[in-house]
């Protein structure tokens, strides 16, 4: 790794990697194969097949043009923004989703490497937490979580707040390594970049608030008997999304402890 000094042939590793993680502009297959995919499977690929090309990049990050981590982090942010505003299909929302967070990891690995480390964990514990609840209330379309509430009204109060910790909102686990890479870019001298991420996190909010309104806030037409299912609802995977949505929803108190583990 030592010598990569041709630019030609570090921009084309680049480029290779950031198709891998699905991001701006090399993310256009990524909707379209979660898309087809399981709950499940859609949850490998939008956390573990990730873990490989993102330590490469973390590897590789002083031999690349910082100019060009920025541009793909600004473009993965705003791509990830603006494409899931229209979306009805919730793995298409989802996977917008991973495109913006993976800017955010992108944006900050020239200057702190261990901030894109934390961002990545606390991803892959507000994705798993996502897709698991998804998976067991099975919706497919925004318009279905309105019967969540039906199924489970406990799993969708806590679905609800999974999305918008998902979207940075304090005082959830979501909003720290926003606020620490906010941090960090301005410590950096790069306010007009902090700037624009956080003017592009609150476009990715704007379409969890959307998911959140459908899942807590409408009520789909019910008869007597479809009312009641979450009496009898099964139990089977429970204990580990408890797992990830309590980490999900909880980790922001302890913000100063991780930041000291993972500096």
């Amino acid at each position: 790794m030592t010598n990569m000094s041709n630019p030609i042939a570090t921009a084309m590793i680049l480029a290779a990697l950031a198709l891998k993680i699905g991001l701006a502009p090399m993310h256009f297959w990524m909707p379209e194969v979660l898309q087809g995919l399981d709950l499940l499977t859609g949850l490998i690929l939008s956390t573990w097949q990730k873990l490989a090309p993102l330590a490469l990049i973390i590897q590789t990050a002083q031999a690349f043009d910082p100019f060009l981590l920025t541009a793909l982090g600004l473009m993965s942010t705003l791509v990830g923004g603006w494409g899931g505003l229209n979306q009805t299909q919730l793995r298409k929302v989802l996977a917008y989703s991973s495109i913006a967070h993976m800017g955010w990891m992108i944006i900050v690995l020239q200057h702190a490497p261990h901030l894109t480390l934390l961002a990545l964990l606390t991803y892959i514990l507000m994705t798993s937490a996502a897709f698991l609840t998804l998976k067991l209330s099975y919706a497919t379309k925004v318009n279905t979580l309105a019967t969540t509430w039906s199924k489970s009204p406990l799993m969708t109060a806590t679905t609800a707040l999974v999305l918008l910790s998902l979207g940075g909102l304090p005082p959830l686990t979501g909003f720290m390594p926003k606020w620490l890479i906010l941090q960090e870019l301005t410590k950096q001298d790069l306010p007009l970049t902090a700037t624009i991420m956080a003017l592009a996190a609150l476009i990715s909010l704007y379409f969890y608030l959307r998911l959140c309104y459908a899942m807590t806030l409408t009520i789909s037409p019910n008869t007597v008997t479809s009312t009641t299912p979450w009496r009898t609802h099964t139990t089977q995977g429970s204990i580990p999304l408890a797992l990830f949505t309590v980490m999900a929803l909880g980790l922001l108190p302890i913000t100063p402890t991780v930041v000291t583990l993972v500096i």
